[in-house]
């Protein structure tokens, strides 16, 4: 019932498989990769637009739900997050985004030494294996596939021509030298079919003797001797396991998971331990706090153009979309979770772009559900930077119980008008010239919305999450932070947290690839302290150190 290797990282997700393969890449290292869910079977995770059929199926998501909040209306928001190999990049919309350079630069100026955009640029580029090629700014030859969007649709023609009249610059790169402008989405796939990090990173270095690799292990918790972790506590088909880690535990579960396992494990806020009957082995504050969100606000519009809610909900041409999928690999198949990105100003004062634009040429109450019985198309717009935190917590001592998720959406006044500026910014695209022709009337929230008071209530009511939790482990040295500039537990050794829990303040921006980035710097970070510490250890030896033995650690599935 027990295993013993090098390291131990809970969660194969955008993260752990990317620390699964570069760990793995010196034969000494022997890794063992624990994940929840089961393999990446499923044909709807490689195809881009199966993410309408895997969000919110209990076999590949968590299917989390936020309490109950009177900021949105009191409603409880759905958060979908991976349980499958590839984690929630097998389930996400497929949007290549990094952020902005300001955002990494914030990092470093909070005290995160080695985090600013100078920094972290050669680890986005180390991934990147752009469609392009390589450039000052992108990568070529990575394990992360990243490509231009296979599909376009006169609408979305429009909706940049309207936000260029209203003048918003057109950006052919938002990943380049400046995020500020209207374009197509980049995305992680490769010839119609999703790239995610189990596809990347994972599938190619199965075969390495040295990797381990366990599905539908849950972990319940971290061991410890003392204020040191020795390994995993976990669940395989209803028996319980444990693994030793000879060298570091590397927690990558998530801004939801990585919290909720320390937690569990007797490191967190006090109360929230004592009020969940956990012993504390650790009172470190943070764990759990400074939940960031971006909340997206949904406008729909009926259009006179035709949209892709016509060819979806016509048998004849459903059946179409279906053979040019298998035939070329392109069409609406293809579809990543939005063709259109903006990244703008919710008011002119502002210094850098604080809103962000998904424009779909389709309609639907929410993914995963049928698009509308009409023409129409969906601009949605979420704020960037937002200043309200939440919290995740356990609410027993039980480890499969799912914890409290307190998003606080809109809870900080100073989100307020920023929310508000992006519904008027929408609506001024709308009606721009080259858009106005081809749209009929506003269908959600509707026209008769119009002071400010009632746009935030617009926020309130027809808003929801764009599935960008981070922050509960925030990396820092004030009195909420939980890991170091090295990504390292304060006051605990050998155990680090590597995903996007870590980030101080959340990126401008889609998460996936800032998340792959964070795991490309910790796995080097990582292997550079292993050679440091056995260079150590080979100068302290009284006699010649022999290197062990790497035996064959065989796989799992």
């Amino acid at each position: 019932m027990q295993q013993e290797v090098d390291y131990v990282i809970v969660g194969a997700g955008s993260a752990g498989c990317v620390l699964a393969n570069r760990l793995s890449a010196d034969p000494s290292n022997v890794v063992m990769l624990l994940e929840a869910g089961g393999p990446d079977k499923s044909p709807w995770i490689h195809i881009p637009v199966g993410y309408f059929k895997t969000m919110h199926d209990p076999e590949l998501d968590w299917c989390y739900r936020t309490e109950a909040d009177d900021a949105v209306a009191g409603r409880s928001i759905d958060w979908p997050r991976g349980k499958v190999l590839g984690g929630s990049s097998s389930l996400n919309g497929l949007l290549y985004v990094r952020g902005q350079r300001e955002d990494y630069d914030r990092w470093a100026e909070l005290g995160n030494a080695g985090w600013s955009y100078r920094d972290v640029l050669p680890y986005f580029k180390k991934s990147e294996d752009q469609e392009h090629g390589a450039s000052e700014y992108h990568g070529a030859g990575g394990p992360l596939k990243v490509s231009d969007l296979r599909l376009r649709r006169p609408i979305a023609d429009h909706f940049i021509a309207a936000a260029q009249e209203i003048g918003i610059p057109f950006n052919t790169d938002y990943n380049g030298a400046t995020q500020e402008g209207v374009g197509y989405f980049q995305q992680t796939a490769f010839k119609g079919l999703r790239w995610s990090t189990a596809k990347g990173f994972l599938k190619p270095v199965r075969d390495r003797r040295n990797l381990i690799v366990q599905t539908r292990a849950q972990t319940r918790k971290v061991l410890f001797n003392g204020k040191e972790a020795t390994g995993i506590e976990y669940v395989h088909e209803g028996v319980v396991k444990t693994v030793r880690a000879r060298v570091e535990v590397i927690l990558a579960a998530g801004a939801i998971g990585s919290p909720q396992i320390l937690q569990n494990s007797g490191v967190g806020p006090a109360r929230v331990l004592n009020n969940a009957g956990v012993q504390v082995r650790h009172e470190l504050p943070g764990v759990g706090r400074n939940l960031q969100d971006h909340l997206q606000v949904r406008l729909v519009f009926k259009t006179r153009e035709r949209t892709l809610n016509d060819e979806v909900n016509n048998p004849l041409k459903k059946a179409l979309i279906g053979l040019q999928y298998a035939l070329s690999r392109t069409g609406p198949l293809t579809l990543a979770a939005s063709q259109v990105a903006i990244f703008t100003r919710s008011s002119p004062d502002v210094a850098r772009p604080d809103i962000q634009f998904h424009m779909q040429p389709l309609s639907a109450d929410k993914p995963g559900q049928g698009a509308h019985p009409f023409s129409a198309f969906t601009s949605s717009v979420c704020q960037l930077r937002p200043h309200s935190r939440g919290s995740v917590e356990i609410r027993s001592n039980d480890p499969l119980n799912y914890p409290a998720i307190h998003a606080n959406y809109l809870s900080d006044e100073r989100d307020h008008p920023v929310v508000i500026g992006g519904i008027k910014v929408a609506r001024r695209i709308a009606a721009a010239p080259s858009l106005a022709k081809h749209i009929v009337s506003e269908f959600i929230p509707g026209s008769q919305y119009r002071t400010d008071a009632e746009l935030l209530d617009v926020a309130r009511k027809f808003s929801q999450s764009i599935y960008h939790p981070a922050g509960t482990c925030k990396m820092g040295s004030d009195a909420l932070a939980v890991v170091d500039e090295r990504l390292k537990l304060r006051g605990i050794g050998r155990l680090r947290v590597v995903d996007a829990s870590i980030m101080p303040e959340l990126v401008s921006g889609n998460t996936n690839a800032p998340v792959i980035m964070i795991a490309e710097k910790a796995a080097y970070m990582i292997l550079e302290d292993r050679r440091y510490q056995h260079v150590a250890r080979v100068e302290d030896a009284p006699e010649a150190v022999v290197a062990k033995p790497v035996a064959h650690a065989g796989q799992r599935d």
